[in-house]
């Protein structure tokens, strides 16, 4: 009989064990991963009442690969944009949980006489909620659909973000005995240097390659190709210093930006559970039960700072983010577990020998105990808030409300902030792939010509290559305009010209400082500065040139950056108004009874409250729909109204049909803010019909706040009056153009010139 080898019974003993386990929490209604660390408790060491896995070592590598999995799908529904898009409310409230959390784990370490590294792992463990745990809360409960899950999804983006920034800054902090900003601060640099050059270079080149060789592609392929790009970003992570995990992350968001992202994301799915249960099983195996009887207080002591740390602090960044107090408490007890996050850092400082024995197992039994009670937290929000409106005094949440409402109005933004924001973002990311372009260079292609690379001609002729590589992104650096509409605003006033000026020069210096230090690797000081002085020259006489190359470049990026965005509709999350109206959106299926009815004979509004914002037909867009407009199969309805009366809908369209709720939103194309009707406003006196509103913002006026009394769905005859505040819905950019021109003093002569002329 020939021998087997013990890795292959070993992984049959994981399966098997985890396999049974799982069905057991599954009848519970409880989350697998929880059935994942007990089927690891049971097979691993420390449990002898039932086999033992034989080789360790070989399970561990496996883990490393499920953690690469895990994090390469978690990267695959992060997103970087949808980060940018998470917005001020979801990052306030995420800043204020992991800032609280952070301190009161660090507190609690202290409190119990742990090492300084021990206390910092514990901070940074309980700083991150579980997005595995919630997703699965959120689906049993059926509240996804309603707009405070769309705050704490939003949270969970930032929390990832941080967890990764975490896992780079953990080991430099836990092995430093200096904990100030100057120690953290190369980390941090290195950090942002590798994120922005394999985002900005991943966008450039993958979706190119991967339309160019879509014909090619089947599922096989495509998942063959994107596991491999996973391991090569591995490999340059832990190159470049970096944790491996940090590698697969980054290429899932990379890979969440193109058109084939969600179908990567549905094929690595089986691939995610199996290694995924691999590693959580290794999670359990390095549990010693016989720990956690010895610590439970400490265990218990650290599940209550969870469960009433990690709400309170969310509630708090809430409310400050100006979010109702209705919202702020769903979603802030909703955020009251730590999950894989967890884990993963926890297992890095056992690994790494950074932090003691005794805090893993501690990690995992908070971990457990939280989980469970994640969905009865989420369902204490109801009677916590009633408790909050019986206790609290009344001005308190008059104060509350009005500074939330406040947080709603649509606020422009000044053309200094736009100016200083574009300034920046366009210097930090030609500057780091000047600077690139160079290390690779000087880094790796000349030590590759080994004997060749040293001789003084051809490091010339690399040098005079360099120099032509960076000539655009140079270009872009130190001449080109920054936001040309802003600046031309800005140079009108005369306070602005100086600040304008004195950046303009820091751009030059900054690439003379780039190009002559960092060339300096190449070659000698006299043949920088000769260089310097030709690349001058080269910018000069070729300045449209290089304008026609930069500008092939970044259309080239920016085409490859929204290309997904050109096949469906951008992502959004819920908007808020004072009567707790969102907006949501159902896919009509082709068995729907009422297809080829109009909005009228369907009577959406009437019968339910809620009302048709858009509906998005194919590759065309029908914004604010008339009572005329028909409904047909495939149309996607973006419907707005609260969470009752869309529940309503969404329950009455399930009667005929399998109606599919999308989750996406498009924020750039139809959002919701209130403006108000100033005192010499022409539209005061008028109806809605005669504002012409909705041909202003291809939207509809849904609300109308006035003497502190609020006006649903107001009828088109509804006299807008001076001080009113119109909640609209409908495009972005067009109500921005209205607040503006409502803002404008001279409306007399606004009003005058719109009397002369139709609207647009």
């Amino acid at each position: 009989m020939s021998h087997l080898p013990p890795l292959i019974s070993d992984l049959a003993l994981i399966m098997g064990a985890a396999a049974v386990v799982t069905l057991v929490f599954k009848r519970m209604k409880q989350p697998t991963v929880l059935g994942y660390i007990l089927a690891g408790v049971m097979v691993g060491p420390h449990f002898p009442l039932f086999p033992s896995i034989a080789d360790t070592a070989s399970v561990e590598v496996w883990a490393q690969i499920g953690v690469i999995v895990l994090l390469f799908c978690l990267g695959l529904e992060f997103s970087f944009k949808k980060l940018i898009r998470v917005g001020g409310a979801a990052s306030i409230t995420a800043v204020t949980l992991v800032g609280f959390m952070l301190l009161s784990g660090f507190g609690i370490g202290k409190l119990l006489n742990w090492p300084t590294a021990d206390c910092i792992f514990l901070g940074a463990m309980l700083s991150i909620s579980s997005t595995t745990i919630i997703f699965r809360a959120f689906e049993e409960l059926g509240v996804k659909e309603k707009k405070f899950a769309g705050l704490v999804f939003g949270v969970l983006v930032v929390q990832d973000l941080v967890a990764i920034l975490m896992l780079v800054l953990l080991p430099t902090m836990a092995m430093s005995s200096n904990l100030s900003g100057v120690a953290l601060l190369f980390p941090v640099g290195k950090l942002v240097f590798f994120l922005v050059l394999w985002f900005v270079s991943g966008i450039f080149f993958l979706p190119t390659v991967l339309r160019r060789v879509g014909k090619l592609m089947n599922d096989e392929m495509l998942l063959i190709s994107s596991l491999a790009l996973c391991f090569l970003m591995v490999m340059l992570a832990s190159s470049a210093g970096f944790s491996p995990a940090l590698g697969a992350f980054i290429m899932g968001s990379i890979l969440a930006e193109t058109p084939v992202g969600h179908k990567i994301d549905h094929l690595t799915l089986p691939i995610k559970e199996m290694f995924g249960a691999v590693f959580f099983v290794s999670v359990g195996m390095l549990i010693d039960p016989a720990i956690i009887p010895q610590y439970w207080q400490q265990i218990l002591l650290i599940s209550g700072v969870v469960l009433v740390g990690q709400p309170l602090s969310a509630i708090a960044g809430s409310l400050l983010s100006r979010q109702p107090l209705k919202i702020a408490v769903q979603a802030g007890l909703s955020l009251s577990q730590i999950g894989e996050f967890s884990f993963i850092i926890a297992t890095m400082g056992l690994t790494l020998g950074l932090t003691s024995s005794f805090l893993y197992p501690i990690a995992v039994a908070v971990s457990a105990l939280t989980t469970f009670t994640t969905p009865y937290m989420i369902r204490l929000s109801t009677p916590f808030l009633e408790m909050l409106n019986m206790r609290l005094p009344q001005n308190w949440l008059i104060a509350i409300d009005k500074y939330s409402l406040e947080g709603q109005k649509a606020k422009p933004v000044s053309d200094w902030n736009k100016y200083l924001t574009s300034y920046l973002l366009q210097t930090l990311v030609y500057a780091i792939l000047v600077i690139a372009i160079i290390l690779v260079v000087s880094k790796i292609v000349l030590p590759a010509l080994g004997d060749q690379g040293n001789q003084p001609f051809m490091r010339m002729i690399a040098a005079v290559v360099t120099v032509l590589l960076t000539a655009p992104f140079l270009w872009a650096l130190a001449v080109r305009k920054i936001h040309p509409v802003a600046a031309t605003a800005l140079w009108e006033t005369r306070y602005y010209r100086g600040p304008m000026v004195l950046l303009q020069v820091f751009r030059l210096i900054i690439a003379f400082v780039i190009l002559g230090f960092l060339v300096h690797n190449i070659v000698s000081y006299i043949w920088a500065l000769l260089l310097l002085i030709v690349t001058i020259v080269v910018i000069l006489a070729n300045y449209r040139r290089l304008q026609r190359v930069h500008t092939w470049v970044e259309r080239r990026f920016m085409s490859n950056l929204h290309e997904k965005e050109q096949q469906e509709i951008k992502d959004s999350g819920a908007h808020l108004t004072p009567w707790d109206a969102h907006i949501t959106n159902f896919a009509v299926s082709a068995h729907f009874k009422g297809i080829g009815k109009t909005l009228m004979e369907l009577k959406f509004r009437e019968d339910y409250g809620v009302n048709i914002a858009m509906i998005k037909r194919g590759a065309f867009t029908i914004q604010a729909p008339d009572r005329q407009e028909r409904i047909y199969p495939e149309d996607t309805l973006y419907v707005i109204g609260t969470d009752d009366q869309v529940l309503a809908f969404k329950q009455h369209l399930d009667k005929y049909s399998p109606i599919r709720t999308k989750n996406i939103l498009p924020e750039d194309e139809l959002t919701l803010q209130r403006i108000e009707i100033g005192k010499g406003s022409p539209l005061a006196g008028k109806n809605i019909k005669e504002s012409k509103i909705r041909e202003r913002t291809k939207g509809l006026i849904v609300g109308i706040e006035r003497n502190g009394e609020r006006i649903l769905n107001p009828e088109s005859t509804v006299i807008l009056q001076p001080q009113d505040l119109l909640w609209i819905v409908g495009n972005t950019k067009r109500i921005k153009v209205l607040e503006k021109m409502m803002s404008v003093k001279q409306m007399p002569a606004m009003a005058s010139a719109d009397s002369g002329k139709s609207d647009e």
